[in-house]
């Protein structure tokens, strides 16, 4: 009996890679620049909005077994309503990074540890769109990760303490 489990999606990246066109470009170490800030980008030249929505769908369903990427991911989705040639750039940036960390995922490990432990935080008004602030929370039972998600916070807070005060109202829930 194994006293493990690991869950790794390195078949459906091949194949995600070999189905964008991306599988042979050069690997980066980062899922998102630092310097690199998306808006939405109203004097840039559109593209094509299907193409963006499959790179995103694609993505999306890899979250499943890499919170390495939930944010790169997530801030991206944003802009599927009319994508700019700069939201394609960042997408195929987290494309980039995963060509190169395909063999990552999670791992399990047997326990008998049955403590929660909840993290959560928060930005505050970091969307340079709308000035909103971003809830991050993860869960983990024992030493294992259970749960995570990102989400942008519907109102704005008019202080750092506000934003982190609903981000943990958001993880009692």
């Amino acid at each position: 009996m194994n006293d493990e489990i690991f869950f790794n999606q390195s078949k459906y990246i091949g194949e995600m890679l070999k189905k964008v066109g991306l599988e042979n470009f050069k690997v980066t170490k980062t899922p998102m620049s630092r310097k690199r800030v998306l808006t939405l980008d109203k004097d840039n030249e559109s593209t094509d909005s299907t193409k963006y929505r499959g790179m995103i769908g694609s993505l999306l369903y890899l979250t499943a077994s890499r919170p390495d990427i939930m944010f790169s991911v997530c801030l991206c989705a944003r802009f599927q309503e009319d994508p700019k040639v700069s939201h394609l750039k960042a997408v195929k940036r987290i494309f980039r990074y995963i060509t190169g960390t395909q063999h990552l995922g999670l791992w399990y490990p047997k326990d008998t540890g049955v403590n929660v432990l909840v993290y959560a935080n928060s930005d505050h008004a970091s969307d340079v769109v709308d000035r909103k602030s971003t809830s991050g929370i993860c869960t983990f039972v024992g030493s294992f990760l259970t749960s995570w998600s990102l989400k942008k916070q519907t109102a704005r807070a008019n202080s750092i303490t506000k934003s982190g005060y609903v981000a943990t109202g958001r993880a009692c829930q």
